[in-house]
């Protein structure tokens, strides 16, 4: 199912790329902004290379950088130094109060979220609950007492992981939850340092399935009433069938949550480039699809369902001439 051959070429996995246009002979001026992601072979990575020429194309070129901490993309927006990056929606929100990555710096972080605008929503990666097919570990109830990894320090990922574990009948505190870089994760949990690994993977992800050759593994779920993540999470329902990787023990599918991020610029990026952002994702979604099924996630998930800043009137602009209903909450001053 994974074939990144179709999206990453050489030099894309390097921390930063640029995206010049082939199409510049029919533009007097291409405008060149700088964006920032996940790492390269995540769809929030790749997402960002696919559109690319599209982009490029109405004389808008990426300058993209990954590998970033998105916490940090989020305040760089806030001040202005950066045009625009993929934010998980928790993330925002945390500035807003001050809280989390922010709370060193919560006065100043309030006042720079009001510098942040949304764009659309992004349908992130699937969290994979994993453990060894062999530990005795068959629900998320039997990991009581357990190690189980929630993700890096002061991430967003923390308080999702933990929802979803207590949506699988996990409290917090029924487990000693391990905090480690994403990096550094998978071979933590090969290494056996932590009995239950809560990783955010593409269906199908390359990096899982030769995980699960290694030794076969199980992954956990929710029941189907706590299929729905509470909401403000940054999260929606998702499926991962039974065979997805070779070494999967399932025989059903499993109900799990998936990330959804938002696609955040900075305040005075231009209507003009808002909107080109804004048209060419929405009126390319299919074409990213057929490109690549990583990308069928596009077809379904809802334009404002992660969008928790208001919309930067260039993308205001071109929802209204395409017809589509805006929420009145994601209203900027003024529209």
């Amino acid at each position: 199912m994974y074939n990144p051959k179709k999206l990453l070429k050489n030099g894309l996995c390097a921390v930063s790329v640029v995206f010049a246009s082939s199409f510049m002979a029919s533009f007097t001026h291409a405008e060149q902004i700088g964006m920032e992601s996940a790492t390269p072979n995540s769809l929030l990575g790749m997402f960002p290379q696919a559109m690319a020429p599209y982009w490029s194309k109405q004389g808008v070129d990426i300058q993209l950088s990954l590998n970033q901490t998105l916490t940090k993309s989020l305040l760089k927006i806030g001040q202005g130094s950066l045009d625009s990056a993929v934010i998980p929606p928790l993330a925002f929100t945390a500035m807003q109060k001050g809280v989390g990555p922010y709370a060193k710096m919560a006065d100043k972080a309030k006042a720079l979220s009001e510098n942040v605008r949304g764009l659309f929503t992004l349908p992130g990666s699937y969290y994979h609950a994993i453990t060894r097919a062999d530990s005795g570990i068959n629900t998320w109830a039997d990991a009581r007492g357990k190690r189980v990894y929630i993700g890096p320090p002061a991430g967003a990922a923390n308080s999702q992981i933990i929802s979803l574990a207590a949506a699988g009948g996990l409290a917090e505190g029924d487990y000693e939850a391990i905090k480690a870089p994403w990096g550094a994760a998978a071979q933590s949990y090969q290494d056996g340092q932590f009995d239950v690994f809560v990783g955010t993977f593409s269906l199908g992800s390359q990096s899982l399935a030769e995980l699960s050759l290694s030794n076969d593994i199980r992954l956990l779920g929710v029941p189907g009433e706590k299929m729905i993540p509470p909401k403000g999470l940054g999260m929606q329902a998702a499926e991962i069938p039974a065979n997805t990787y070779p070494g999967q023990v399932n025989t059903t599918s499993v109900l799990t949550w998936q990330t959804i991020m938002m696609m955040a610029v900075k305040k005075d990026l231009s209507d003009d480039i808002a909107y080109t952002l804004t048209k060419q994702f929405v009126e390319n979604r299919l074409a990213l699809a057929k490109s690549n099924s990583l990308f069928n996630d596009l077809l379904t998930t809802d334009y404002f369902v992660g969008v928790n800043a208001p919309l930067h009137p260039g993308a205001v602009r071109y929802y209204r001439e395409a017809g589509i209903a805006i929420p009145e909450e994601l209203l900027p001053p003024q529209s």
